[in-house]
């Protein structure tokens, strides 16, 4: 009891010690100045979905996860969902270690050659994908000096 009697006079030894500090006219325009919240705060809502930016890619890197990409949904409608994950993990590996994610590429291209489709137009469209990437993945091999290599 005696403990909180005490700690009452110390805050009103406070208060009193801020007021003839500030003085009267300062105290009382700061208490009439301050305003009930007419929102919630911040804090009370929730928060919306953050923005996740990947870090900069080199161009020709990019130029293989787009080319990847391609590859990857077109294997996937077309059926051929193995090799269409093996080649997106591929492109996802690119982002914390490229040197393996050309290597992944670079063998699952390797097994893309034994995929035959019956109609043509399909053909060529796998083809061209095939060259795109090929390509990419070749010109960034030799841009990271990524060595021995062999061209396919």
């Amino acid at each position: 009891m005696l403990d909180a009697l005490v700690a009452a006079l110390v805050v009103l030894l406070v208060v009193a010690g801020v007021v003839v500090i500030l003085g009267p006219h300062n105290v009382i325009g700061r208490i009439a100045s301050i305003r009930h919240p007419t929102r919630v705060p911040a804090v009370f809502q929730p928060r919306g979905p953050r923005e996740v930016v990947p870090p900069a890619l080199n161009p020709k890197t990019q130029r293989v996860v787009i080319a990847a990409a391609r590859l990857s949904n077109w294997m996937r409608a077309h059926g051929h969902e193995d090799v269409a994950r093996e080649i997106r993990n591929g492109a996802a590996r690119m982002t914390g270690n490229e040197p393996a994610g050309l290597y992944a590429l670079q063998t699952t291209l390797r097994r893309i050659r034994v995929v035959n489709i019956t109609d043509s137009a399909s053909q060529e469209r796998l083809k061209s994908l095939v060259s795109e990437l090929r390509t990419a993945v070749q010109d960034r091999f030799e841009q990271l000096e990524l060595l021995p290599f062999r061209r396919t």
